[in-house]
């Protein structure tokens, strides 16, 4: 298949294009650099310069593609998980999101793309009992940078699924690992813990759900592949609770163990009450959808696989 791909420099966007090469397909990616585009070039993949917030720029350089599918992975995300940097690029990330995504969108139905893919989020369900699912209402009246990101997502997705003509697909990844990633021994993450500047809230209680970077490629290939319209959430097999994954994580780096920090505390800090949320509150997702409509296999979190954690 052809394919277009809006957003393929970041860290899942680069393994992405290599694992659709290795499959056979056509990739054009975008990009806004020349310098770019010619080391894309060199690789063997066509490049198609515009800004994602010039609506012309995007629609001429999809009509001229001619793709039956676009993948769609824009985000303006720091270098550092850090409140301030995230704060920092909160505004740019948003514009990015809804505007140039939009912007990619109407190119794609306007050329008569087949089937559209986006980048979504699997760790926002409402907090509840058991594992999210598909169905699961985001969470809207939580903290209020989580709420506010839940109310973008649920706007973007919405968009996309009412979109006429086009076979929308949302990928809502889990928390990405690996290499390239906040979460890597060498990320940003690793170096946060090997300093204890990343604590336990609370009882540490809130679910994470976990993607390896390169599970999170295959899925998206397959849901190209055998995707079907509507809303995937792409996680590992075993979501785990803050107090499970963070000590496990400091062993794996030969760190200290994490600090811990109450509530109360937390929340006297800047972004105290998102930090409490993820931290206490955050509920897992089930992949149970991707596992039966995209035959997904993740592998087990690699840093738990030799702990004392119980995956079972």
């Amino acid at each position: 298949m052809r394919i277009f791909v809006a957003g393929a420099t970041g860290a899942i966007g680069r393994p992405l294009l290599d694992q659709l090469l290795v499959r056979g397909h056509d990739v054009v990616a975008l990009t806004r650099s020349p310098e770019t585009a010619q080391l894309l070039v060199a690789q063997g993949i066509e490049s198609a310069i515009a800004n994602v917030f010039d609506p012309d720029s995007v629609k001429t350089v999809i009509a001229h593609a001619q793709p039956e599918v676009v993948i769609e992975q824009l985000t303006a995300l720091p270098r550092t998980y850090t409140r301030e940097s995230m704060s920092a690029t909160a505004s740019l990330n948003t514009r990015i999101r809804l505007e140039g995504g939009a912007n990619v969108l109407a190119a794609a139905q306007a050329a008569g793309v087949r089937r559209y893919l986006r980048q979504s989020i699997a760790f926002w369900g409402i907090p509840g009992a058991g594992l999210a699912d598909e169905e699961t209402p985001l969470s809207l009246d939580a903290s209020p940078a989580v709420a506010a990101d839940a109310r973008i997502v649920t706007e973007i997705e919405h968009r996309l699924l009412q979109t006429p003509n086009v076979e929308g697909i949302a990928l809502r990844y889990g928390f990405f690992y690996g290499p390239g990633t906040w979460f890597n021994p060498d990320g940003d993450v690793g170096q946060q813990v090997r300093q204890q500047q990343f604590p336990i809230v609370g009882n540490g209680e809130g679910v994470w759900s976990w993607l390896h970077i390169e599970d999170a490629v295959i899925a998206t290939v397959a849901a190209v592949e055998q995707g079907n319209r509507g809303v995937y959430l792409i996680v590992d097999d075993q979501p785990l609770a803050v107090c499970d994954w963070l000590p496990a994580f400091a062993r794996s780096l030969n760190a200290p163990p994490p600090p811990q920090v109450s509530v109360e505390d937390a929340l006297k800090m800047e972004g105290g009450a998102d930090m409490v949320y993820y931290q206490t509150q955050m509920r897992g997702a089930s992949n149970a959808k991707a596992k039966r409509e995209l035959n997904f296999r993740p592998r087990p979190l690699e840093w738990v696989v030799n702990s004392t954690v119980a995956l079972g």
